[in-house]
């Protein structure tokens, strides 16, 4: 059971900021005008946001077991699953 409590505090974390992540990309959903976006406008940026923060959340994560950042085909094989995870 030990073993097991940090897993489920992990898979926690992640499904909160998930939310949260939309939750402000739905704030910055608004036009140049001021507006709120609507319909295909808004569902397309809410996938770009949310892509971009699940990048950006993955990036300072993107390190070796030496503490170095890691580059090139392991880089990519990395964030991949980092943003697959996040997505949940």
């Amino acid at each position: 059971m030990k073993k097991l409590l940090p897993l489920f505090a992990m898979a926690a974390f992640l499904a909160m900021g998930s939310a949260h992540a939309a939750d402000s990309c739905d704030t910055k959903a608004i036009d140049k005008n001021g507006k709120p976006l609507a319909g295909a406008a808004k569902t397309s940026f809410m996938k770009k946001c949310q892509k971009e923060t699940a990048a950006a959340a993955c990036e300072p994560k993107a390190v070796d077991k030496n503490g170095k950042a890691l580059a090139g085909a392991a880089k990519n094989s990395f964030m991949k699953k980092c943003e697959a995870d996040t997505k949940g």
